[in-house]
C-alpha cells in the first residue's frame, strides 16, 4: 500500500510538472557564494519566486523518503524520528539548503502568510493541536494533502487538509521564498 502511494504521488509529480510554468530552483545566497548555513543559522529569504515544482528539486526525496520514520519528541533525522517542526527543518535544509528555526512557532513566522486556496507544493501549513496556536506543522503536497510527523507513537505519514480533525485545527499557511 505505501509503495503504491509513493508511486501514485512521484507520477503525479512528474506529470503535473510536465503542462506547468514549472521554474528551476533559485540558489539560497549563502549557497551560491559557496557557503552552507550552520545547522544554527536561520536563512530568511527575502525575494519571493515561484516554487519549482517538487519533482525538480530535491525536496521530494526528503519528504517522501521520511514517511514511515517514527516520530520523536525533539528528532530531526531520520536516524533519530522525527517531531513536527524537525521534519520540516530536515526537509528545507537537506531539499532546499534552507536552515528553518526549530519549533513551529518560530517556522510560522518565516516567509509570508498564504490563504489556503493558494497553496503550492511546499508551503508550510499549520495546526492548533495543543490548545494553542502553531502548535503543529507539515508540509503541503498538493492535491489538498499534507505530510507531517502526527504524534509519539505515530510515524511520518500523509494525511488530507480536508479531514474533520485537520481541518478543524487549521491555523493557516506560509511560503517560504526563495531567493534569485
Amino acid at each position: 500500500m505505501l509503495l503504491k502511494l509513493l508511486y501514485t504521488l512521484a507520477i503525479s509529480a512528474i506529470v503535473a510538472g510536465c503542462g506547468g510554468n514549472a521554474t528551476r530552483l533559485a540558489p539560497v545566497e549563502a549557497s551560491a557564494q559557496g557557503r552552507t548555513p550552520s545547522n544554527n543559522a536561520v536563512v530568511r529569504p527575502s525575494a519571493p519566486v515561484q516554487r519549482a515544482a517538487p519533482e525538480q528539486s530535491e525536496m521530494l526525496f526528503q519528504v517522501l523518503s521520511s514517511i514511515g520514520v517514527d516520530y520523536k519528541y525533539g528528532g530531526a533525522s531520520h536516524a533519530t524520528g522525527f517531531d513536527c517542526s524537525g521534519l520540516v527543518a530536515h526537509v528545507f535544509r537537506e531539499g532546499y539548503g534552507i536552515s528553518l528555526p526549530r519549533n513551529t512557532y518560530s517556522q510560522s513566522q518565516v516567509g509570508h502568510a498564504v490563504s489556503a486556496d493558494d497553496l503550492l507544493p511546499g508551503d508550510l501549513v499549520f495546526y492548533n493541536t495543543l490548545d494553542r496556536p502553531y502548535s503543529h506543522v507539515g508540509i503541503y503536497l498538493g492535491d489538498g494533502r499534507f505530510i507531517h510527523a502526527p504524534k509519539t507513537g505515530s510515524a511520518v505519514r500523509i494525511e488530507s487538509l480536508k479531514s474533520s480533525y485537520w481541518s478543524r485545527r487549521w491555523n493557516g499557511a506560509r511560503r517560504v521564498a526563495l531567493q534569485l
